[in-house]
């Protein structure tokens, strides 16, 4: 296929590997923060072929992942009650929360439909104006664009019957509380392609310079991941801490400004709690003032909720990463795709879900079959 298998050709991924090779003169840690490209990595073994010494640890990048149990939990109780329909994409559902799943609540007989777009939640509270319509609003910067052209064009209907319940989450206060933590072993980072396409990098400008790590958007095939890991390595033998753009052909530096705009307009930047990690100040979006009145967390009052993780799940650990999913002894025994304990191993772009898809299981102790 045109403009894709070119970026999987492995005479160059074997190229860029010796290249890498040669530049390398002491180990190096680099964080890839997007679930994607965790899931090219250990899929295609990358991290597997790299140069000894260099390593690469899988950040906080689903944004399934890292949306709070509340979130979870205040979803559930508003799709249980009467004359109410809750839509969301389809990765959503079976992320667990302290008690169950949407999917689950679906089978029960709670009104949980899949969207496409959050458009098509907007078009199903036109076609049924006696329904209260929720739209589960989940996602980095990439998602948000879309989900503030849906209450613009619902505010524009006057649709009185559609709310967001938002958890969207940003992505460089996250990579800025990865470099404050005392145990960080973070050396440079590749960013997230699909997000700079959309806010474009001057927000990781002050963070290279600050912290002086090297910071390279990047794409997601195999070769384009290749390519930002020898740009980031280049960067750090050089004592170099800058942004670079690998993914020239789909990112500008000021981004998507139509986009940006939407954004900017519909949401405000406020604290946001990350699963496993906490919260982390002015890391997520809210609506605004002027937009309230699609405010699913003020349409709907379900009570205080008592929320509470599995206790053998480590998804902070994971998410962080301090720890690899071979870290974890419920890991492909207690917990898998089937049976997930959290969320790392529900979402398609977990790093638990990568690392099982790949095959990669724990090797048993000596002695032990």
């Amino acid at each position: 296929m045109r403009y894709l298998d070119e970026y999987r050709d492995p005479v160059l991924a074997r190229a860029l590997l010796s290249e890498l090779g040669r530049v390398v003169t002491r180990p190096w840690t680099l964080m890839e923060v997007c679930g994607g490209q965790t899931h090219t990595i250990v899929r295609q073994g990358i991290d597997e072929l790299l140069p000894d010494g260099v390593r690469m640890i899988h950040g906080p990048g689903c944004p399934v992942c890292v949306t709070p149990l509340e979130v979870l939990d205040r979803a559930m109780a508003i799709a249980q009650r009467p004359g109410t329909i809750l839509t969301s994409f389809g990765d959503m559902l079976r992320v667990p929360g302290s008690r169950t799943d949407l999917l689950a609540l679906r089978a029960r007989g709670a009104d949980v439909r899949v969207v496409y777009s959050p458009m098509d939640a907007v078009a199903l509270a036109r076609r049924t104006p006696d329904r209260q319509v929720v739209f589960l609003a989940v996602g980095f910067e990439t998602t948000a664009p879309a989900n503030a052209m849906a209450v613009l064009h619902a505010a524009a209907l006057g649709l009185t019957n559609f709310t967001v319940l938002v958890s969207h989450v940003l992505v460089p206060p996250a990579m800025t509380a990865v470099l404050r933590a005392p145990d960080c072993r973070v050396q440079a980072f590749l960013a997230a392609g699909h997000v700079c396409a959309v806010m474009g990098w001057t927000e990781y400008e002050p963070i290279a310079a600050e912290h002086r790590v090297p910071i390279v958007v990047t794409g997601f095939e195999p070769l384009d991941l290749l390519e930002g890991i020898l740009m980031a390595v280049r960067q750090l033998e050089q004592g170099r801490h800058e942004v670079e753009n690998q993914y020239a052909r789909a990112v500008r530096r000021d981004g998507n400004q139509a986009a940006r705009q939407a954004i900017s307009r519909v949401f405000r930047v406020t604290d946001r709690a990350w699963r496993g990690i906490g919260t982390i100040p002015g890391s997520g979006l809210t609506l605004t003032d002027e937009f309230a009145a699609f405010d699913a967390r003020r349409r709907f009052d379900v009570g205080h909720l008592l929320v509470r993780e599995h206790p053998d799940c480590v998804a902070g650990d994971i998410l962080t990463g301090a720890r690899t999913p071979l870290d974890c002894a419920a890991y492909g025994t207690a917990c898998t795709p089937r049976t997930p304990l959290g969320a790392p191993m529900v979402s398609a772009e977990g790093t638990c879900a990568a690392y099982y898809t790949a095959g990669r299981r724990a090797v048993p102790p000596t002695g032990v079959s």
